[in-house]
């Protein structure tokens, strides 16, 4: 299994891909999360292209959550034989 990273080394990449500090890759991060979460309470469901979707419903008095990821993460795994990205 590989080695699990946190929300301040995905901050720290994505602050040197942005050439922005560090400070402001994490308020980034905690604005898309909060963003996520409150579509997810509202009932609707989130696509990131590249990434996937997630599908909330509500069934009763609980919730379905489900992840479908895209294509290009489905090659990145071998799970997927229709992919010709890079």
């Amino acid at each position: 299994m590989g080695t699990r990273i946190q929300k301040n080394d995905i901050a720290e990449e994505l602050a040197q891909k942005m050439n922005k500090s560090n400070e402001i890759a994490e308020e980034w991060i905690d604005a898309l999360i909060e963003t996520l979460y409150e579509s997810f309470k509202k009932g609707r469901s989130v696509t990131l292209q590249g990434l996937g979707g997630f599908y909330v419903k509500p069934k009763g008095k609980t919730w379905v959550f489900k992840f479908n990821p895209s294509q290009r993460l489905r090659h990145l795994f071998g799970w997927s034989s229709t992919y010709k990205g890079d």
